[in-house]
């Protein structure tokens, strides 16, 4: 495996990139998510990219226009189809033996490739799609989540005897407990016009997609608020954090991500 740093064409203007160079005729593209660079938090994903490389499949990694080392304005994950259609482009320019790609996104990401219904991609694989309507960026990650994921947190604390010990103990603010129980009462919230396009765009994909879930994230658990939550191609990785930090999460996000490479 090689990791090559190269530049491609985006109308007028150059988007820095990186090919990981592997043989197999499927190969997968990363769109970042938010202001991230393409080597992603902690440089996770150029990570993932050396890990799915070194099993044979080839990754092209871009920073979009206005982010990291490319030319231009950034103007959002609303306004990056351009940018993937180009990186798209360039990856079978620069790794012709590939016949299909796979796109992996993160947060909004994962919503510019189900607004785009696929980018004319294989296989998506999306993760945490992001679907909060104020913002372009996942800048509001702190938004209060859905009743339902507050409810599992109450009851996964009444389960726990040191959350017991400190509400008898005096430990607990009350007042933030009321707070926090009234909101898990409420009713969910309605769909924004986001969620909808994004459904409107996945409806007309026809390649497989994955819809990767962490469990221990608000952007994740607004997302399944505003979705069928018995939707067959939602996959949920238990305690897991927006960007799959741990060891055992990343492994189970690279084993996702490789069954759509392998798939054919």
């Amino acid at each position: 495996m090689t990791r090559l740093r190269l530049s491609f064409a985006c109308k007028d203007l150059r988007l820095a990139a990186t090919l990981d160079t592997a043989p197999e005729s499927v190969g997968l593209l990363i769109v970042s998510g938010g202001n991230e660079l393409r080597a992603g938090a902690f440089s996770g994903q150029a990570r993932l990219a050396a890990r799915i490389a070194e099993k044979g499949f080839p990754v092209f990694r871009f920073d979009r226009r206005g982010v990291g080392d490319s030319e231009g304005e950034n103007r959002g994950f609303r306004h990056s189809a351009r940018d993937i259609t180009a990186a798209i482009e360039a990856f079978r320019a620069i790794a012709p033996q590939v016949r299909r790609v796979v796109a992996f996104g993160n947060c909004d990401a994962a919503s510019a490739l189900m607004l785009m219904g696929g980018a004319g991609c294989d296989g998506l694989v999306l993760s945490n799609p992001w679907t909060i309507e104020q913002g372009e960026s996942g800048t509001d990650a702190d938004a209060i989540p859905p009743p339902s994921a507050i409810r599992a947190r109450y009851l996964a604390k009444l389960k726990n005897p040191r959350e017991i010990a400190r509400l008898l103990g005096g430990g607990v603010n009350l007042g933030k407990l009321a707070r926090g129980l009234m909101r898990a009462l409420g009713p969910a919230p309605a769909a924004s016009n986001l969620a909808q396009e994004m459904r409107e765009g996945l409806a007309g994909f026809t390649g497989e997609t994955r819809i990767l879930l962490a469990t221990a994230d608000r952007t994740a658990q607004l997302f399944e608020a505003a979705w069928d939550k018995n939707d067959p191609r939602i996959r949920r990785c238990e305690g897991a954090g927006h960007a799959f930090v741990e060891p055992e999460h990343q492994a189970w996000l690279e084993a996702q991500i490789l069954a759509l490479l392998k798939a054919g």
